[in-house]
């Protein structure tokens, strides 16, 4: 945690200098912290990017009582129906098959690349990352969100009983179930005990869960990135009024 009160701002990444610096907080916590690697990561200037930052929006969660050239601290990476015509595909067509997504032809919007610096996790930070992707749902009036969301590791054999659990309570319904394009081994085990598959959930899944999200059917082992992931789905549709609300949905 922070030895000083946070100011919180949320915006989006405006110039060079705000795309760098959320690069850098990837890297920080994707590459450094959680071991991943691939082709396109930068380690000479310690950037975690890919193909699709250049068609895509980061939402930037900053402290404003952090030195200047340090104030970005979460980041979200937003891309619409449109970037991805642009860039070809959604980031998340290279693990999950979305053609129940794209057959309801309502607006979609992927959020991936989320991360906290870790001295502001498990505080209000979340929550003003949160507020600002509102705000971004508001604007580009999305209606289903989507994105690949991880836990930390590639051993499915450790990771049975929440994948498991997932797979039993929160289950998207067949209009919105999207399918993993890799076989997932029967993970399942005979007797899930929920409040310990729970605590192995990471809070952003848990989050979304809250909010009345799905996930799709399966995961995909993302090797290079030392991730098991599965894929969020949340209709704004289906939230409860109140909720839905802070979205922009609804009356």
């Amino acid at each position: 945690m922070t030895k000083h009160a946070p100011i919180f701002e949320t915006r989006l990444a405006k110039s060079d200098a705000d795309h760098t610096a959320a690069r850098r907080l990837r890297y920080d916590v994707f590459v450094t912290e959680l071991g991943a690697d691939g082709p396109d990561i930068d380690h000479k200037h310690r950037l975690e990017t890919d193909a699709f930052d250049a068609f895509s929006d980061q939402l930037l969660l900053l402290d404003r009582m952090r030195p200047a050239d340090d104030q970005v601290v979460g980041v979200y990476r937003i891309m619409d129906g449109d970037a991805a015509l642009r860039a070809g595909r959604f980031y998340t067509e290279a693990e999950f098959d979305l053609t129940a997504l794209r057959a309801t032809e309502r607006r979609l919007l992927e959020l991936g690349r989320s991360c906290l610096h870790p001295d502001y996790r498990g505080g209000t930070g979340l929550l003003h990352m949160g507020q600002g992707l509102a705000g971004v749902v508001r604007a580009k009036n999305a209606e289903i969100l989507f994105g690949v969301a991880s836990f930390t590791g590639t051993d499915t054999a450790a990771l049975a009983q929440p994948l498991a659990l997932l797979a039993r309570d929160h289950l998207a319904p067949q209009d919105l179930r999207v399918t993993s394009l890799s076989p997932s081994p029967n993970a399942a085990p005979d007797d899930i005990n929920r409040v310990a598959a729970m605590k192995q959930v990471p809070s952003l899944i848990k989050a979304y869960l809250r909010l009345g999200g799905f996930v799709g059917d399966g995961f995909f082992v993302d090797r290079a990135f030392n991730t098991t992931d599965v894929c969020l789905i949340l209709d704004l549709d289906r939230m409860n009024p109140r909720q839905r609300a802070m979205y922009g949905g609804g009356a």
